[in-house]
C-alpha cells in the first residue's frame, strides 16, 4: 500500500507541472498515466443504467481492501499558530467532504435504487435516469478525492502539503464534463420531479416518507442541489488556507493553483447553470403566449437573451396618492424588449416543501425596449410630455389626457413633491420678511436680522429634508414610461407603471440594466463583441462591456495632438439623483493628457456626471504630457478620528501627478476643476519622466535615462514633498518604461530585466529576465492575484509571472485571436495592458482590443478561455487603457430599517460644536430625532435671551431665573428638524459603512487615433465619428457590480 500511495504522488506531481503549463494534453497524458498505474482504479464500460458513452470517468470500487477514512492524528507538540489554524481548516475540509460524499450515497440509496427496484413502478425508469443524471459520476469523482485525501491527512504533520492535491483532482476535464452535464440537467430534472408530484400521488407520498425518515430531515432537492454549492465551500476554505500559509511555505503555490482551478471550474458552472436557467424562463414565459402571436415567434427566435427577471409588485394609487391595490407581477427584460406577466400559482401546495414551484404565466404587456422609459419623482417636465401621460388609477380604466388635474403629474406620494414647493413658496416669502425687518429702527429681542435668518436657514433645512424623504421615496419605486395606444385623435398616448422592488440594489439593478440594454441595441454594439470559438456562432454573455460613447479627445483646435495618459478622478455628485446614478459614468472627472514636440503639452478635463461626458476644462502645458497619477486620500486620514484631524492644520486632498518630457512633474488638487498647482519640481537633469506610480511610502518616477527617484511622503497639506531632494536609483542602462507597487515591492522595468525593491527602503531585493532578447523592453505591467502580467516593446505575446516565487508561468499569444478580425496580418505587438473586474484589456498597435477572463480571488491569474475581441477599435495604435470606477455613496443602498436606526447624535456631532442637552423624548425636537436619527446640526440659536432689547410679546416678561428663555410652540417646530448630513457638513465615513455591500460603478476608457468598426465586411467599416488621425476616447461601460 505505501509503495502505491508512492507511485500515486509521483504521478500527482506531474499533474501539478501540466497545471502549471496550463497545457490540456500534458493534463490528459498524466490523467491516463494515473489510471494505469493504481490498480484499484478502474474503467468503467458503461456509466450508470443509460447507454451513455465512454467519458474516461473512473470508478472506485472496494473490494478487498476498505481505504480508511481520512483522519488527522494526535496534534503534536510545538506548533506555530498558523499550523494549528492549517490543522483545523484541514479539519474542516474532511469533515466537509465527508459529509458531501455521504449526501451524494443517500441520494443514490435512499432515492434512486428504491425508485428503480419498484414493482409496481413509481417512476418510469427513463424518468429516473433522467432525474439522476451524472450523480454516480459525481460521487467517483469525489470518491477519487476522498481516498487521495486519507493518504493526505496521514501524513500531513510531515508534509503538510494540500494544494496540489485540488489541483491534481478537480484540474481534470472529465470533472468539468460531469458537473456541467449535472448542472444543466437541474433544472429538467427539478421539473420532473414537480410534474410526477402533481400527477403521481405514490411518488409524492414516496418523497414524504423518505424526508420523514431521513436524520436530518433534508428533502431531495435540499440533496440534489449540494453539488452546486460544492465548489464555492471548497474556495471558501482554501482561501483561510491561504491566509494561514506564509510565504516560502512549499504549500502556498499549489494553493493559489488550486484556488485558481475551482474558481475557474465555478464561474464555469455558474455561468452553465445560468444560461440554463434563462432557458427555462424564456420557455416558461413562452408557453403563456399563444403559439400563433408575434410574442411567441420573438422568443423562439433564438435571438433573445434574458438579461434580468424578478417578481415586482405592481401599485395603483388613488387620485390623492393613496395605495390602492398591490399585485405581484413578473418582468422580464431581454435585450430588445420588456415583457410584464401575471403570475398564477397552481398546483398542490404540499410539495412546495419538497420541490420549488415554477409559476405559470400570463403575458399582460409587452413592449419594444426603446419605448422605455424610466422616470423618477420630481423629475422636470422637459424629460417626458405630462399632457399625455395616464396615471392608472383604481376604477378608471380611462382617463383625459388633457384634464387639468393630469397637467400636473405627482408621481408615487404625490403630496410630498407638492410640499416641497410649498416650501420653496414659504422661503421666498420669509426672505421677503427679512429685507422688511432690516428696515427697522427700533432694535428688538425677538425680532431682528438674527431671528430672521436663522428662519431662512430653518426652512433650507426643512427643504432638504424634504428632497431626502422624496429620494427615500424613490429607493425602491420603479416608475416606467409605456407607449400605449393612441387616442381618438391619433396623438400618441402613454401610460405609467409603478412597481415597488424588494429593495434598493434591485432598482438600481433594473435602471441600471435597462439603461445599458438600450445603449446595447445601438448600431455600434450589435454585435459589439466577438467569441472566436470553433462555431463561431457564440454569443457574447450579458455581462459583456458596452461602447457607450466615442468622444474626442481634445478640443476641435488640438485634435492632432498625440495622446499621454489618462486619469479617473472619482468625485460623488450629490446633486445627482437616484437613477441618474445608476445610468452615468463613474462619477468624478476625466483628466487626458498629451501633446506633441515642439507644440507644447495639454490637458483636458471631462465631467462623468452624466450619461455622456462633457468637457468642462483645458489648460496648456510647456512640454506633452507622458505619463499621469491619481494620488488618493490616505486611508488612515480618511478614516481618522476628530483627533488626528484636529492636529493638522490642512488636510490632504486627492491630486493628480504630471509627467513631462521636459522632466518636469507637477501636482494638481483634484478635488474641483480649478486645477490649481500645488506643488512642480524637475527631475535631475531634465530626463523626460515616462512613468508614475505612487505606494504608501514614496511617489516614484521612472526616467528616461534608468533613474529612479523617489519623493517621500509628509504630513503637511501636500501629501508628498517635492521641494527636498529625492531619492535616485540607477535601475538599469536604459529607460524605465514601466513601474508597479505592490503591498511590499515595486517592480521596476528597464530593458528586458525586472527589479524588485523593497517598497519602504527602496532597497534591491532581486532582480530577473523576463525576455531573452536583450533588444526587448518590458513596458507595461498589471497584477491580478498572485501574478504579474508583461507586455513587451516588440512582439504579440504577453507573459505570467509569480508575484512571490517570480517564476513564469504562462505565455499567450495575442495574434491567434486576431487572426479572422485581421486576416494577413503576420506582425502584431501588445500597446497597452488593464485588468479590470476578472477581465484581461489588451490594446494593440492595430487598434484591436482583446479581452480574456483571469481569475479574481487571490490565486494565479492564469488565462484560460479564449477571450473576446472588440468589434470597436482605433484606426491606429491604442496608447492607453484606463479605467474609472467609483462607489455610490452609501446612503443610497440603506434600508428604511437601516434610516430608522441611524447613528447616534453624539457620534456624529460635527468637529468643534459645543456639547448640548439632548431634548427629551416628548418634545418637539426629540420626537424627530427619535423618527429620523442622523448627524445632529443644532442651531445656535437656541434663545433670544442673550440678544439686545425688548422682547416683543403682549405677556409680562418672565423672571429671569438664569434659564434661556426658548422660542414658543410655534416658532419651534422651525426647528424640529436637527439633521442635515448633505448641507450644512459632509459626514465622514464610519464602521457601519464598511459593512453596507457597495455598489461599484466602472468604465473602461481606451485612446487612440481615430474610431474603427471592425465588423463591416466593406473593408472601411461604418462612418467614423471622429477623422482617422484625431485622438479619440472609446468608452465602455460594465454593468454595476452588486
Amino acid at each position: 500500500m505505501q509503495e502505491l500511495k508512492h507511485k500515486y504522488d509521483c504521478k500527482m506531481t506531474q499533474l501539478m507541472k501540466a497545471a502549471r503549463s496550463g497545457t490540456k494534453d500534458g493534463l490528459e497524458k498524466t490523467r491516463m498515466a494515473v489510471m494505469r498505474k493504481v490498480s484499484f482504479l478502474h474503467r468503467k464500460d458503461v456509466l450508470g443504467d443509460s447507454e451513455e458513452e465512454d467519458m474516461g470517468l473512473l470508478e472506485v470500487s472496494v473490494t478487498d481492501i476498505k481505504p480508511p477514512a481520512p483522519e488527522l492524528g494526535p496534534m503534536p507538540d510545538g506548533l506555530s499558530p498558523q499550523q494549528v489554524i492549517r490543522r483545523h481548516i484541514l479539519g474542516s475540509i474532511v469533515q466537509s467532504e465527508g459529509s458531501y460524499v455521504e449526501s451524494l450515497k443517500r441520494i443514490l440509496q435512499d432515492y434512486r435504487d428504491p425508485l428503480m427496484e419498484a414493482e409496481p413502478k413509481v417512476l418510469s425508469a427513463r424518468k429516473c435516469q433522467a432525474v439522476f443524471f451524472r450523480v454516480k459520476e459525481v460521487l467517483h469523482c469525489h470518491s477519487m478525492f476522498q481516498i487521495a485525501l486519507s493518504s493526505r491527512v496521514a501524513e500531513w504533520d510531515s508534509t503538510e502539503k494540500i494544494g496540489d492535491l485540488f489541483v491534481a483532482s478537480f484540474s481534470k476535464s472529465m470533472v468539468l464534463d460531469v458537473y456541467s452535464d449535472y448542472v444543466n440537467n437541474f433544472t429538467s430534472a427539478m421539473s420532473i420531479i414537480k410534474k410526477a408530484c402533481l400527477t403521481k400521488p405514490a411518488f409524492l407520498e414516496f418523497l414524504k416518507r423518505r424526508q420523514a425518515c431521513s436524520p436530518d430531515r433534508v428533502t431531495l432537492y435540499g440533496l440534489m442541489v449540494k453539488p452546486i454549492q460544492r465548489f464555492p465551500q471548497f474556495i471558501l476554505l482554501l482561501q483561510d488556507m491561504l491566509k494561514n500559509t506564509p510565504r516560502g511555505h512549499p504549500d502556498r503555490l499549489s494553493l493559489q493553483l488550486a484556488l485558481t482551478e475551482l474558481e475557474t471550474l465555478a464561474e464555469k458552472l455558474n455561468e452553465q447553470k445560468r444560461l440554463a436557467d434563462q432557458v427555462a424562463e424564456i420557455q416558461q414565459l413562452t408557453k403563456s403566449v399563444s403559439d400563433r402571436s408575434s410574442l411567441s415567434k420573438l422568443l423562439t427566435s433564438g435571438q433573445r437573451q434574458l438579461l434580468l427577471c424578478e417578481t415586482l409588485t405592481e401599485t395603483v394609487y388613488g387620485d390623492r396618492g393613496q395605495l390602492i391595490k398591490s399585485k405581484e407581477r413578473r418582468v422580464f427584460l431581454l435585450n430588445d424588449m420588456l415583457v410584464c406577466a401575471n403570475i398564477n400559482f397552481k398546483g398542490q401546495l404540499e410539495i412546495s416543501s419538497l420541490v420549488p414551484l415554477g409559476p405559470k404565466y400570463v403575458v399582460k404587456w409587452n413592449t419594444a425596449l426603446p419605448q422605455v422609459q424610466v422616470v423618477e419623482v420630481g423629475q422636470d417636465g422637459g424629460a417626458y410630455d405630462k399632457d399625455n401621460v395616464l396615471i392608472q388609477h383604481a376604477g378608471a380604466k380611462k382617463a383625459s389626457a388633457s384634464g387639468q388635474a393630469q397637467n400636473k403629474v405627482y408621481l408615487g406620494p404625490p403630496r410630498l413633491f407638492q410640499e416641497l414647493q410649498d416650501l420653496q413658496k414659504d422661503l421666498a416669502v420669509v426672505e421677503q420678511i427679512t429685507l422688511l425687518i432690516s428696515t427697522l429702527h427700533g432694535t428688538y429681542q425677538n425680532l431682528n436680522m438674527t431671528v430672521a435668518q436663522d428662519w431662512c436657514l430653518a426652512l433650507q433645512r426643512l427643504m432638504r429634508v424634504k428632497e431626502e424623504e422624496i429620494h427615500s421615496a424613490n429607493k425602491c419605486r420603479l416608475r416606467l414610461l409605456l407607449p400605449g395606444k393612441p387616442d381618438k385623435s391619433g396623438r400618441p398616448i402613454s401610460f405609467m407603471v409603478v412597481f415597488i422592488t424588494p429593495n434598493p440594489l434591485s432598482k438600481i439593478s433594473w435602471v441600471n440594466r435597462l439603461h445599458l440594454a438600450k445603449i446595447g441595441l445601438r448600431e455600434e454594439n450589435q454585435p459589439g463583441w466577438l467569441c472566436p470559438d470553433e462555431d463561431r456562432k457564440s454569443k457574447a454573455p450579458f455581462w459583456c462591456p458596452i461602447l457607450a460613447c466615442c468622444i474626442p479627445a481634445f478640443s476641435s483646435r488640438a485634435l492632432s495632438l498625440q495622446l499621454g495618459a489618462l486619469v479617473h478622478s472619482p468625485v460623488n455628485c450629490p446633486l445627482l439623483g437616484f437613477s441618474a446614478v445608476s445610468t452615468s459614468l463613474p462619477q468624478g472627472y476625466l483628466w487626458v493628457g498629451g501633446g506633441q514636440e515642439g507644440a507644447g503639452g495639454q490637458v483636458e478635463i471631462f465631467s462623468l456626471n452624466r450619461p455622456s461626458p462633457r468637457t468642462v476644462k483645458s489648460f496648456p502645458l510647456a512640454a506633452p504630457v507622458l505619463c499621469m497619477e491619481y494620488l488618493p486620500e490616505p486611508e488612515e486620514e480618511a478614516e481618522g478620528g476628530d483627533e488626528s484631524r484636529s492636529a493638522e492644520p490642512a488636510p490632504v486632498r486627492p491630486a493628480i501627478c504630471l509627467g513631462l518630457q521636459d522632466g518636469s512633474i507637477l501636482l494638481y488638487g483634484s478635488v474641483d476643476t480649478g486645477t490649481q498647482c500645488l506643488a512642480t519640481c524637475r527631475s535631475p537633469g531634465l530626463q523626460p519622466v515616462l512613468c508614475l506610480r505612487h505606494s504608501p511610502s514614496h511617489l516614484l518616477a521612472g526616467l528616461q535615462d534608468g533613474t529612479l527617484i523617489a519623493y517621500p511622503r509628509t504630513s503637511g497639506g501636500v501629501l508628498w514633498d517635492l521641494e527636498s531632494p529625492p531619492v535616485s536609483l540607477a535601475v538599469g542602462p536604459g529607460p524605465i518604461r514601466t513601474l508597479l507597487s505592490l503591498e511590499d515591492a515595486v517592480w521596476a522595468s528597464c530593458g528586458p530585466q525586472v527589479t524588485v525593491l523593497d517598497a519602504t527602503t527602496l532597497q534591491t531585493q532581486q532582480s530577473f529576465e523576463a525576455h531573452q532578447d536583450p533588444a526587448v523592453s518590458v513596458t507595461h505591467m498589471v497584477k491580478a492575484g498572485s501574478g504579474v502580467w508583461m507586455a513587451f516593446s516588440s512582439g504579440s505575446s504577453i507573459r505570467l509571472f509569480h508575484t512571490e516565487t517570480l517564476e513564469h508561468l504562462q505565455e499567450i499569444n495575442i495574434a491567434t485571436r486576431t487572426t479572422f478580425l485581421l486576416p494577413g496580418q503576420k506582425h502584431l505587438c501588445v500597446t497597452s495592458l488593464l485588468i479590470c473586474q476578472g477581465l484581461l484589456w489588451v490594446g494593440t498597435d492595430q487598434g484591436v482590443i482583446v479581452l480574456l477572463p483571469v481569475p479574481r480571488l487571490e490565486g494565479i491569474p492564469k488565462i484560460t478561455g479564449k477571450g473576446m475581441v472588440s468589434l470597436n477599435g482605433h484606426c491606429g495604435p491604442v496608447a492607453f487603457l484606463a479605467v474609472a470606477t467609483s462607489i455610490l455613496a452609501p446612503d443610497i443602498l440603506r434600508s428604511d430599517q437601516e434610516e430608522a436606526e441611524g447613528p447616534r447624535a453624539e457620534e456624529d456631532k460635527p468637529d468643534g460644536q459645543a456639547q448640548e442637552p439632548v431634548p427629551s423624548s416628548d418634545s418637539h425636537v426629540g420626537r424627530e430625532l427619535n423618527r429620523k436619527k442622523g448627524v445632529l446640526l443644532q442651531y445656535r440659536l437656541r434663545s433670544t435671551a442673550h440678544l439686545p432689547g425688548p422682547l416683543l410679546s403682549v405677556r409680562e416678561p418672565a423672571p429671569t431665573d438664569g434659564s434661556a428663555l426658548e422660542h414658543s410652540e410655534e416658532d419651534g417646530s422651525i426647528y424640529e428638524m436637527a439633521d442635515d448630513p448633505d448641507v450644512w457638513v459632509r459626514s465622514r465615513p464610519c464602521a457601519r459603512d464598511a459593512h453596507r455591500k457597495e455598489i461599484c460603478s466602472v468604465a473602461i476608457i481606451s485612446g487612440g487615433q481615430g474610431y474603427r468598426n471592425f465588423g463591416s465586411t466593406a473593408g472601411g467599416g461604418r462612418p467614423a465619428p471622429c477623422g482617422e488621425t484625431d485622438s479619440t476616447l472609446l468608452i465602455w461601460q460594465v454593468p454595476l457590480t452588486l
